[in-house]
């Protein structure tokens, strides 16, 4: 599976605490290794479908991941529930 990660992600990123990083690189690496077919999914990460292509992942009760899934997955965007829902209203 390719993964790729647009600036809109990496820019938010790197303004979350270290802590909240951490969070994000387990949530992102169980992600990929339940995609990639070598674990099950953890049922923490509370895998979400927002419309067609776009699902989202929790990494703690507050933060979530957004990305789009085809042939390859695009991360588009980390942050709460209300700065996601923020994002995708201009999708």
């Amino acid at each position: 599976m390719n993964y790729e990660f647009k600036p809109s992600f990496d820019r938010r990123f790197k303004k979350l605490a270290a802590e909240r990083q951490t969070r994000a690189y387990e949530a992102l690496n169980a992600l990929m290794n339940y995609l990639d077919r070598h674990i099950e999914l953890p049922p923490g990460l509370g895998l979400k479908n927002w419309k067609s292509d776009y699902w989202e992942i929790r990494t703690s009760l507050k933060d979530r991941i957004l990305f789009k899934y085809t042939d390859h997955v695009t991360f588009l965007f980390i942050g709460n529930h209300d700065d996601l829902r923020k994002f995708m209203k201009k999708k």
